[in-house]
């Protein structure tokens, strides 16, 4: 048996279910996804089209806006339901979200200028970070061993009545 005797230099470090590390990363994605899309509207010009009516060369429009709700709106769900699925239906749905994410992040530098490349190259290197992390924590999803069944749990119940 193992004696822990407590020390003023050593950390505990218990262990974060997967769903918490999840629920964390996507957070974490959605409070940046809003600074860039803040952030954004710093670059010359920008308010200048919003208020003539176009975001992205599109027309602001009610399907639109309606887009712009869907592509925000799965990340933001993904944090409760990553607190609440089965661990088998968290897993999966993880793992086709961020990686669906993915390309919606990278598309957000589609026809910008060499002037805000450092920008772009930041922001969309860390969402996709923040993915990645996302994407190997639902892969390496730790498995529970199976209870073996028949022979075995007879002999446990026999050596317990003797």
């Amino acid at each position: 048996m193992t004696i822990r005797t407590k020390t003023s230099n050593l950390l505990d470090n218990p262990p974060i279910p997967v769903q918490a590390k999840l629920a964390a990363a996507w957070t974490s994605l959605m409070f940046f996804v809003i600074y860039i899309d803040y952030f954004h509207l710093y670059k010359p010009g920008v308010i200048d089209d919003i208020l003539a009516g176009v975001v992205f060369e599109f027309d602001i429009s009610g399907p639109l806006l309606t887009i712009f709700v869907v592509v925000i709106g799965i990340p933001a769900l993904m944090i409760p339901l990553s607190m609440t699925l089965p661990a088998r239906a968290n897993r999966i749905t993880n793992l086709i979200v961020a990686s669906a994410q993915v390309p919606l992040m990278v598309f957000n530098a589609v026809g910008e200028s060499w002037e805000w490349a450092s920008f772009y190259a930041l922001s969309i290197g860390i969402e996709v970070l923040l993915l990645a992390f996302i994407l190997r924590s639902a892969w390496t999803w730790p498995r529970t061993p199976a209870v073996p069944a028949g022979p075995a749990t007879t002999d446990f119940r026999q050596d317990l009545r003797q």
